[in-house]
């Protein structure tokens, strides 16, 4: 918004070079539906990303080589074969990203819309009306529930998993002359518009007039970040192999709803969610110190609510629908010959898990555990209504600042989130790339 608005770099350059003044031109509003649809779309575009490209990291090179065998050239091998073959991991992506979308309440604030998430706010901490708000979680909840049953009964009784039992890599092709710069351009336009342009904005006003604070506070920020990320990440990723491999072992419409309702907690308000674990969890805190204090004499206080404990559940529930998605995607596409295969070695269900769909799934695993990482070092309403004393994390610290409308101090905060956050990306971008189905650890 700085760069786009009227008084904004961009728009002053114009001015200047062509000598017009305010009237003489036209510039696309940046505060509207249609800049809010823009930003989402640069920002939630990486959730379909990743699990697409691990989608088609696990396809196996066999599978294009019966369609060329029957005529078909690489546009058509792409559209009617590995586009179908990706459908469960493009699908869980955009169910991401509209889940993301319904459920975003800083942006369309700041841009001044009304959606379903500002009026479920306004209408708990404006009015007070907390029945009327999970009202509307709750209808926002079906809305979401009733797209995805959807896409499910649209896939019929189509089945994505590879039928051969032997993976080569996908050929890399090497483009030549005008088809490489188009390529380089339409992949790197997301990327700089979506993040180079706003570091750079946002390290501008760091070096200029950055957080006072920056030394020893500002790091033990940074370690509650990482910390509550990587606890949450590993969490969700087990929880979604478990709930996703038992729906396979024991295949049922009910097993299907509950997990599938298990992991609907992404479509509501991170505040929604952490007010709601507050009720139970407060009335266990205090059955926990009733307990103690009788039978022993020991003042533990908030085992739970005044811990961290809550807030890790808060993001189990939140983000699981992440995880599980990428998941659930990869391990339709395991043909179930392979676990036949594998009892009849004497292999139990956890051995199969672990000794063949794991590194089958290690790219999608990975691609989960990235999504659920930087979801959480971004996470704002749960982490301010749930976290303990005196514990802050980055997001909460740019918060307070922006709070307090110190927008140059509070971009420290928020350059570290993006700093903090595209490590362990890159990393696990590269662990991803060495992760394929035909590395020799699968083979075996």
């Amino acid at each position: 918004t700085d760069f786009l608005q009227f008084a904004g770099p961009l728009q002053s350059l114009l001015r200047d070079l062509f000598g017009w003044s305010a009237g003489d031109y036209w510039f696309p509003p940046v505060r509207s539906l249609g800049g809010a649809i823009a930003l989402l779309s640069l920002v939630l575009y990486p959730y379909v990303y990743l699990l697409t490209r691990a989608a088609f990291l696990e396809q196996s090179v066999c599978v294009l080589d019966v369609g060329r065998t029957l005529g078909r050239g690489p546009w058509r091998l792409f559209s009617t074969i590995a586009i179908p073959l990706a459908r469960p991991a493009i699908a869980g992506g955009a169910a991401l990203a509209l889940m993301e979308t319904l459920n975003e309440f800083g942006a369309v604030q700041f841009f001044a819309l009304d959606t379903f998430t500002t009026g479920i706010y306004r209408t708990w901490f404006g009015l007070g009306e907390r029945t009327a708000a999970a009202q509307l979680a709750g209808v926002l909840l079906l809305f979401v529930l009733a797209l995805l049953l959807i896409e499910r009964i649209s896939r019929g009784k189509a089945q994505y998993f590879h039928t051969s039992s032997r993976y080569r890599e996908l050929p890399q092709y090497e483009l030549r002359g005008a088809r490489r710069w188009l390529a380089v351009a339409g992949c790197g336009l997301p990327v700089v518009l979506g993040f180079v342009l706003p570091a750079l904005l946002l390290l501008e006003m760091s070096l200029t007039n950055g957080d006072g604070r920056l030394g020893w506070a500002f790091l033990s920020y940074i370690f509650n970040s990482v910390s509550l990320a990587t606890a949450a990440a590993l969490g969700a990723v087990g929880l979604a192999v478990l709930l996703s491999y038992g729906v396979r072992l024991a295949p049922s419409p009910l097993t299907e709803a509950a997990v599938r309702v298990s992991a609907m907690g992404y479509a509501v308000p991170g505040a929604v969610i952490a007010v709601g674990i507050l009720i139970p969890l407060g009335w266990m805190d205090q059955q926990l110190y009733t307990l103690f204090r009788g039978e022993f004499g020991w003042d533990v206080g908030l085992l739970l609510t005044g811990s961290g404990v809550a807030l890790v559940y808060a993001y189990l529930v939140r983000f699981l629908a992440v995880s599980y998605n990428a998941v659930q995607a990869s391990l339709t596409k395991v043909t179930p010959t392979m676990d036949a295969a594998s009892r009849t070695l004497g292999k139990t269900a956890g051995g199969t898990l672990r000794r063949v769909h794991a590194p089958i799934m290690r790219g999608s695993l990975l691609g989960a555990g990235i999504l659920v990482f930087v979801d959480v070092m971004k996470e704002l309403p749960a982490t301010i209504i749930l976290r303990p004393f005196d514990f802050t994390t980055l997001a909460v610290r740019s918060y307070e600042l922006a709070s307090d409308e110190r927008l140059s101090q509070s971009s420290t905060a928020s350059l570290a989130i993006v700093l903090v956050g595209i490590v362990p990306v890159i990393l696990l971008s590269r662990a991803m790339r060495h992760s394929r189905p035909g590395s020799a650890d699968s083979d075996h």
